[in-house]
């Protein structure tokens, strides 16, 4: 895919394709990420709900992963997620440790 010089781009930030954000792996940008904590996971799917970039992966209705290609680390899943006594089971910690 042939990326598009700042004059080519349409005014206002248009989006003028559907879907398109899928061609842009966007995870690059974070300086923390999310961990999953399995056994702490209720599976309320409260990340998955407030997630911007859903990165949150689910198979049958249950949390399975997070897609890190999509992930810009901005602690709302970490946030919102209630853990199972007290624990929560995403917590956010540096990328790259």
């Amino acid at each position: 895919m042939k990326l598009k010089t700042w004059k080519e781009l349409p005014a206002g930030a248009v989006i003028t394709e559907p879907g398109s954000a899928r061609n842009f792996k966007t995870g690059s940008w974070r300086s923390y990420r999310p961990r999953w904590i399995e056994e702490n996971c209720i599976q309320c799917l409260f990340c998955w709900v407030y997630c911007p970039d859903m990165s949150i992966v689910t198979k049958d209705g249950k949390m399975t992963g997070i897609d890190y290609d999509y992930c810009k680390g901005c602690g709302i899943c970490a946030l919102e997620c209630p853990g199972k006594k007290g624990q929560k089971a995403l917590v956010m910690e540096e990328e790259g440790k």
